[in-house]
């Protein structure tokens, strides 16, 4: 992979409204620029889980964060994308759009805590969950050689990421 950095990530989710905001605050914070994160959705719900961005602010996300679409990384004056990584099974199957570049594409499915209904305790416990599992997801990126793989070999272990399951 190339040596430019920051290495940009855009995380896609329907509604940009928690998981992909959630992955976007991990990264951003935890690869200490190295990586330059962003979020969007196909069709983003225009505001932001109070949870997940309680979640980002705790972890020491300092950057506002906003439902947009991915229509603002499409366009001729959007950052060069290098890796787009789907954290929801709908975007996963939507056509998007033609990225500039030709970024390396993979999906790591979360199940969506902002589907969860019931007590603030239950609601916690899965935005909880699905912010351990972006961790680790996170986490396991942050670990790749990425100046030794090349692009197909990149594409591999980034969608072997999302397969792997949570311990």
């Amino acid at each position: 992979m190339a040596t430019r950095l920051p290495i940009n990530v855009l995380f896609l989710c329907t509604g940009n409204s928690a998981r992909s905001v959630m992955a976007e605050a991990l990264l951003n914070v935890l690869s200490e620029g190295r990586f330059q994160a962003f979020s969007a959705g196909s069709f983003p719900s225009g505001t932001v889980q109070p949870i997940a961005a309680e979640l980002a602010r705790a972890f020491g996300y300092a950057a506002p964060l906003r439902s947009k679409s991915w229509d603002e990384f499409a366009g001729p004056d959007a950052p060069a994308i290098d890796i787009v990584i789907t954290v929801c099974d709908n975007a996963a199957g939507e056509v998007c759009p033609i990225w500039p570049g030709q970024p390396v594409t993979a999906h790591w499915g979360v199940p969506d805590p902002a589907g969860v209904e019931g007590p603030d305790v239950q609601r916690r416990s899965a935005f909880q969950s699905a912010w351990a599992m972006l961790r680790q997801r996170v986490e396991r990126l942050l670990a790749l050689p990425l100046e030794a793989l090349d692009r197909p070999a990149l594409q591999r272990a980034l969608r072997e990421i999302g397969q792997v399951e949570s311990a």
